[in-house]
């Protein structure tokens, strides 16, 4: 089995073009099929499976069969919950059920603090399709879902187009979307969508992105290193090029996935709408990832909430959301990663919407003077941008090298 997969070609997903090429003549049956009508689920099953060995070679091999498992593991805590839930509510066993979920995730964001190298359960897409997971525990829970056949749920889970990063689909949503069938006219108007996404994505991350993240940011952070711990221009640059760089290449590649799901029938949720431009902190997280920021509004802050309400934790709503929005974007940081750029990445943003809910309270209240016109607009839209840039440049982990590594580079 490893000598076969070694001989396979590894293709990088979304990477080259070599990798469109192979990728839209293996969908094209597909859309022919579904332009008169029909779903050839056999064949799409069969192109996930090839994509899906085509993403490794024979190095990647323990990556392959982490991944299999990870199928296999998160297939039965959902139909076991499923069952369960039928029968009884019991909270513990609803807990029991997120936490093994969750398991494979927090041991690989743990593994490398504790032992300094990476699991061996890990492969590339793991935290999205663990949050696809988990999110159908907690629908379930909630009665939303009350049936789940398991190749659907396996379809779901290891949809090709939106496999590796995401975006993350819910298991309702997605299987609304795959039974209806959408008509002829409806199916031309997503090709159409497609084709201008795959466009836009290709400009977003091979060109765009390319040129910030491998021509221009290389120079900027040899400059800023060669001056640390020092501040210099050359580290803003640094700063405005990354967080360009990080938006191009995310959303390239978020373009891509919608787009191939769109030629496949099905309308994966977009995950950025000009994040940029927001008025607030707030207003970005409604524009940026936004699959993955509306998951962890939905099930990790609104739960918070319900349930500090619900036990009366605290009686003040204002300080209650104030703990759910830190406490919310707290773990969005150790997601990324348990170093102390990441975790500082978290608690920015979470007092960034603390701080936003009390401007907006105060304005409200004191300075209802306070116009509200293009300049005041275009002055919000300033802040809040220069925020998130530097934000980024605390999460990219420059400044790790910036202050307590490149003095040794200087040597």
């Amino acid at each position: 089995m490893t000598s076969f997969l070694t001989n396979l070609p590894n293709l990088k997903v979304y990477g080259t073009p070599t990798y469109f090429i192979y990728l839209l003549l293996a969908i094209l049956p597909l859309g022919i099929s579904l332009y008169y009508g029909k779903r050839l689920v056999k064949y799409e099953f069969l192109v996930n499976l090839v994509f899906l060995f085509l993403m490794f070679d024979g190095q990647s091999f323990p990556q392959l069969l982490a991944l299999l498992g990870f199928l296999c593991w998160q297939t039965l805590i959902v139909k076991f919950y499923l069952n369960y839930r039928r029968q009884a509510n019991q909270s513990s066993v609803f807990y029991l059920a997120v936490f093994l979920s969750l398991l494979p995730l927090v041991i690989i964001k743990v593994t490398p603090a504790l032992i300094g190298q990476n699991s061996i359960i890990g492969f590339l897409g793991i935290s999205y399709l663990t949050f696809r997971a988990t999110g159908t525990v907690i629908e379930t829970r909630d009665g939303m879902i009350q049936e789940i056949k398991t190749y659907h749920f396996i379809r779901f889970l290891a949809f090709m187009p939106a496999l590796t990063s995401g975006p993350i689909d819910r298991f309702r949503r997605f299987e609304k979307d795959y039974q209806q069938l959408p008509s002829r006219q409806e199916y031309l108007q997503m090709v159409a969508k497609a084709v201008n996404y795959l466009f836009l994505g290709f400009l977003y991350k091979f060109i765009l992105a390319y040129y910030l993240g491998s021509r221009l940011l290389p120079i900027l952070e040899k400059q800023a290193l060669f001056y640390s711990p020092h501040f210099t221009w050359y580290l803003v640059g640094v700063m405005y090029v990354y967080s360009l760089d990080l938006f191009f290449d995310f959303a390239g590649y978020s373009l891509f996935a919608v787009a191939i799901s769109y030629l496949m029938g099905v309308k994966t949720p977009m995950n950025f709408n000009q994040p940029f431009i927001s008025k607030n902190i707030k207003e970005f997280w409604n524009r940026w990832h936004m699959t993955l920021s509306f998951w962890f509004r939905d099930y990790i802050f609104m739960r918070f909430v319900f349930m500090a309400t619900k036990k009366k934790w605290i009686k003040n709503r204002h300080l209650l959301s104030s703990l759910g929005y830190l406490l919310n974007m707290l773990i969005m940081g150790c997601w990324h990663g348990l170093t102390w750029y990441y975790i500082l990445y978290g608690l920015m943003h979470g007092l960034g919407l603390v701080v936003n809910d009390w401007w907006l309270r105060y304005k409200k209240q004191h300075l209802k003077w306070l116009p509200h016109n293009k300049l005041t607009t275009g002055i919000a839209i300033f802040v809040t941008f220069n925020f998130v840039m530097l934000s980024f440049l605390l999460f990219s982990g420059f400044l790790n090298q910036f202050w307590f590594g490149s003095h040794i580079l200087n040597k």
